[in-house]
């Protein structure tokens, strides 16, 4: 017994030495755990497990190397672009057109450049405490990940030249603040600013490219008259009016700087998930997802309180007694000086506002606002609690992945409050999206 006792003592040091990991399972490096990887985010306050959880294997297949690239690209995140733009072109009171795409597609490059130039500037950080991350695991190259950041950038930046010079100036701030916060500022007390500046112009860069395409259109158009106003006019016949025709022709154009408070809204939300973002590894901040939690309802309240003011330039809706019998305003007459008024039958003309009876894009708006705001809130919002009340770093990387997921609620919201409850719709319809690709590909 005494020498079956002695061997087994003698063969120990050896099966520790071959032994791939430590005690709970997890690898040891450099004689100390390595830090446990991300936590990814499923559903709101979900807590299925994270795509990270497993870590993948440095391999050198076609499989491998598209799930590296993913995973740098985080591209579960990216649903939370397009919005910006949609935002934006309602914010300035115009329908979503050739500048609000070139605006998606600049944001899109803009926004995986500071995503791969994010993890390159990372590399020794990330080496330490998320090992499994593609640039340290050696699944990407540094220089690829920066040749990346840089073509990405350029291919931003041509895009959003089409949409013409203010769209390009716009992008360009925007470049700058994305390498700036990834190369210095992310590491100082001007990091979540930055950031929200970043998200800012980003909604900013959709509001500029869409009005500067439809003004130039809108004036390409008007030197070339068709031949349907080469065509005389009937004697009392009335022009028509409709939202695509004469009657929103007639509604002065409003200047990109219209966005600016929806801009600030998204950059308020940006700056409070970028502060909770800089606990994520470690944890143990209780105040802040508690601050950025109150800053959430905040913003909802103001996004609810706001949308029912007139938008700057349009002409006040009439009311009763302007198609009241007996009265000289007709909306048709208003909009064109020179066509005789028609006669007054005490009844509105076809296509003009009726007393009593609202649109059906009017009266879904308020519905739409509401449900939009309240799912921003349910999707920020708890995430943000359980951080609070357990500041582990699972639980802050929960309520990280909740804050980005909750920009597509609040920019629908935006849309809808700006009066455009179709492209808040059409933001919605990105979130079931963005929460089946978090459950592969997380997104912090």
């Amino acid at each position: 017994m005494r020498r079956l006792l002695l061997s087994a003592l003698g063969a120990l040091p050896a099966a520790l030495r071959a032994a791939p990991a430590g005690l709970n399972g997890r690898a040891v490096r450099g004689g100390r755990p390595a830090a446990t990887p991300d936590d990814g985010l499923s559903g709101t306050g979900g807590t299925a497990p994270a795509p990270d959880r497993h870590r993948p294997s440095p391999g050198r297949g076609r499989g491998d190397t598209v799930r590296a690239w993913t995973e740098l690209f985080r591209v579960s995140a990216l649903f939370s672009v397009p919005g910006d733009a949609l935002a934006g072109a309602a914010a300035v009171g115009r329908s979503p057109g050739r500048g609000t795409a070139l605006a998606i597609g600049a944001s899109l490059c803009l926004y995986e450049a500071g995503m791969a130039l994010n993890d390159w500037a990372d590399r020794e950080e990330d080496a330490v405490d998320r090992p499994h991350r593609p640039i340290p695991s050696g699944r990407i190259s540094p220089s690829a990940a920066l040749g990346a950041a840089g073509a990405l950038t350029a291919a931003g930046l041509a895009l959003a030249a089409r949409a013409g010079r203010p769209a390009l100036a716009v992008a360009t701030g925007l470049a700058a603040t994305v390498w700036a916060y990834d190369l210095h500022l992310k590491h100082t007390k001007a990091g979540p600013a930055a950031m929200a500046a970043a998200r800012s112009l980003d909604l900013l860069l959709g509001a500029t490219a869409t009005a500067t395409a439809t003004a130039t259109s809108t004036a390409y158009a008007g030197t070339r008259p068709g031949p349907r106003a080469m065509r005389p006019m009937r004697l009392g016949a009335v022009p028509p009016t409709g939202p695509d025709n004469v009657a929103r022709a007639a509604l002065p154009a409003r200047s990109p700087l219209a966005a600016l408070p929806a801009a600030l809204v998204l950059g308020a939300h940006t700056y409070g998930v970028t502060a909770v973002s800089r606990h994520e590894a470690q944890g143990g901040s209780t105040a802040v997802p508690l601050a950025v939690l109150a800053t959430t309802t905040a913003l909802a309240a103001a996004v609810l309180a706001t949308h029912q003011r007139q938008r700057p330039g349009e002409p006040a809706r009439p009311g009763p007694a302007a198609t009241a019998p007996g009265s000289s305003y007709r909306p048709d007459h208003a909009h064109h000086p020179t066509a005789p008024a028609p006669p007054d039958l005490g009844a509105p003309l076809p296509g003009t506002y009726r007393p009593g009876r609202r649109p059906t894009a009017a009266a879904l708006t308020p519905l739409l606002l509401t449900a939009f705001t309240g799912a921003y809130l349910r999707t920020a919002g708890p995430p943000l609690l359980h951080a609070a009340l357990n500041p582990s770093p699972p639980l802050t990387q929960r309520a990280v992945g909740g804050g980005i997921r909750a920009m597509i609620p609040l920019q629908a919201a935006l849309a809808a409050r700006a009066g455009a409850p179709g492209s808040g719709l059409a933001v919605m319809a990105l979130v079931p999206l963005a929460r089946s690709l978090a459950r592969k590909v997380s997104p912090t």
